[in-house]
């Protein structure tokens, strides 16, 4: 008839025998004739493991500057994976069996304390040790009693998880995570991973080195691993060396780049463990844009301005679209020497220059920078305005459809009117169907400006349809300009004739009727 051996019995079992072969006497003599049968063994899952030699590993310089700059991508050799062993804690619940004295065997729940009460020996600190250690612990403290005890130590049911992730995510702390599946012995249990907490965090921000991601995980009591994980190479090419499972306690941190390179950004904004891409992120926007100020800019066509208003910046949150919301460049815009101004966990700010007018000209769209929340966007204003070089920017997305003038006085439709971005004065006037050839003084005009200091400047401009632009006779026009067409010298004369009254005023309109 076959013998039936249960799971546990086959443990408890092995247990044991690695007891008994730690005797001194029969121990010995038995290890002896395995080592001279068998060149190495293999105790416990796959791998004969030192607990009294640490590995060496990279570990974190204690006051390093937080904008030193970027090492070649370092890896952690895989002939030295970061230590899997799950170690016991406050909220384990286990079973303890002492074989051949099932009077002793018991179900333990690990209190904070890390110490169980158990029969005959009293309490036996556990926290911090593996299950193979513990056992250990247990028979030294039983052979005062027993005569070559046997122990097994099986997690039944794992404690939760309880993280911490730093530096460059959404929104840094601690975290309990739970496993998934099974619990405690259970084959199908998992344990959640760098990646998972990375996600539960909110994601990794656009400022953060995903080549240098640091796993901090405490080993023991006394002592802790450090290794460094390359999530940029998961995102190329699908694989990482490390086992980067978790384990209560562990830390995770991600450092600031110091060097910002677009494509990788744009990679890592479309990872899963970035930031949700669909999150609105408040930027401001200053400088020669037409509505300064600070912007929700979402994808997908969600965009406003904060405390009202509101636009359209579908698509990927990028300059271009926060741009859009703040009503387009002007005339004055600098495009080749944006700064987008970026705020870090480490409480500096990383620069980073844009040129849009190389996006206009060659279509590189590295140029056209993803916005996170925080960012600021400075639009300078230039030195010399090109004229070709307006006229081109007029028609693309980066300026206003159109902008809103005011032309009054002698003109035949006066009242605003819409004009494309970077017209000019003569344009305007035309809009506004052209001087009052009877009463405009078709020689000069004013136009006032409101500046963006809160000032108001006028100035006379000598008018002439013949020439282009030019600051002299027919400059660009700026959004909410007025351009006020004067009366002609004859125009006012009359006008005031107009308003003559009584028996003197009657003469003055009869020679007016007759051309005097």
């Amino acid at each position: 008839m076959p013998i039936t051996v249960s799971e546990s019995q086959v443990n408890m079992f092995n247990t044991g025998l690695l007891k008994f072969l730690t005797q001194p006497v029969l121990g010995a003599a038995l290890l002896t004739a395995v080592n001279a049968a068998v060149p190495s063994a293999s105790l416990a899952q796959g791998q004969l493991v030192s607990q009294t030699t640490p590995q060496t590993f990279p570990t974190l310089q204690q006051g390093a500057s937080d904008t030193q700059q970027i090492l070649p991508t370092q890896q952690a050799s895989p002939a030295i994976p970061i230590d899997t062993n799950y170690t016991l804690g406050g909220g384990d619940r286990i079973r303890v069996n002492v074989f051949e004295v099932p009077e002793y065997t018991g179900e333990y729940q690990v209190p904070p304390g890390g110490a169980i009460n158990l029969p005959l020996i009293g309490s036996v600190e556990v926290q911090g040790l593996t299950t193979e250690q513990a056992a250990d612990e247990i028979a030294r403290r039983y052979a005062r009693f027993l005569k070559r005890p046997l122990i097994s130590v099986n997690l039944l049911a794992s404690r939760p998880i309880n993280i911490l992730v730093a530096g460059e995510v959404t929104r840094p702390g601690s975290y309990t995570l739970s496993l998934q599946g099974g619990g405690g012995n259970n084959p199908a249990v998992q344990y959640p991973t760098v990646l998972a907490a990375l996600t539960t965090a909110q994601g990794v921000t656009l400022a953060a080195d995903v080549t240098q991601v640091q796993l901090r995980r405490k080993i023991g009591r006394s002592s802790e691993q450090v290794v460094n994980l390359n999530l940029k190479e998961l995102i190329e090419t699908g694989r990482i060396d490390q086992d980067i499972t978790l384990r209560d306690g562990d830390t995770i941190v991600v450092p600031t780049a110091t060097t910002f390179n677009v494509a990788e950004a744009r990679n890592l904004f479309a990872a899963n463990f970035a930031a949700n891409p669909n999150t609105p992120r408040t930027v401001a926007i200053i400088g020669e844009v037409n509505r300064p100020g600070s912007y929700l800019v979402g994808p997908g066509g969600g965009g406003q301005a904060e405390g009202g208003g509101g636009g359209n910046a579908g698509g990927i949150p990028t300059v271009m679209r926060a741009l859009q919301l703040a009503g387009g460049i002007t005339s004055q815009a600098d495009v080749r020497n944006l700064k987008l101004r970026r705020p870090t966990r480490t409480g500096s700010e990383q620069s980073i220059d844009i040129d849009l007018w190389q996006l206009l000209q060659t279509g590189d769209v590295n140029q056209d920078i993803i916005v996170q929340d925080g960012d600021t966007i400075i639009i300078p204003t230039t030195t010399e305005v090109n004229t070709a070089e307006a006229t081109q920017l007029a028609a693309t997305t980066l300026s206003a459809a159109t902008i809103q003038v005011g032309v009054v006085g002698e003109v035949k439709n006066p009242g605003q009117v819409q004009i494309k971005p970077n017209s000019s004065l003569n344009q305007a006037l035309l809009a506004a169907g052209g001087f009052n050839d009877a009463r405009a003084r078709t020689t000069t005009v004013d136009l006032v400006r409101l500046n963006p200091n809160g000032s108001v400047t006028k100035r006379e401009v000598k008018v002439n349809f013949s020439e282009g632009i030019n600051e002299e006779t027919n400059p660009i026009l700026r959004n909410n300009d007025v351009v006020v067409v004067n009366r002609s010298g004859l125009a006012r004369t009359g006008d005031t004739v107009g308003t003559v009254s009584g028996p003197l005023g009657v003469i003055f309109n009869i020679l007016r009727f007759f051309g005097f």
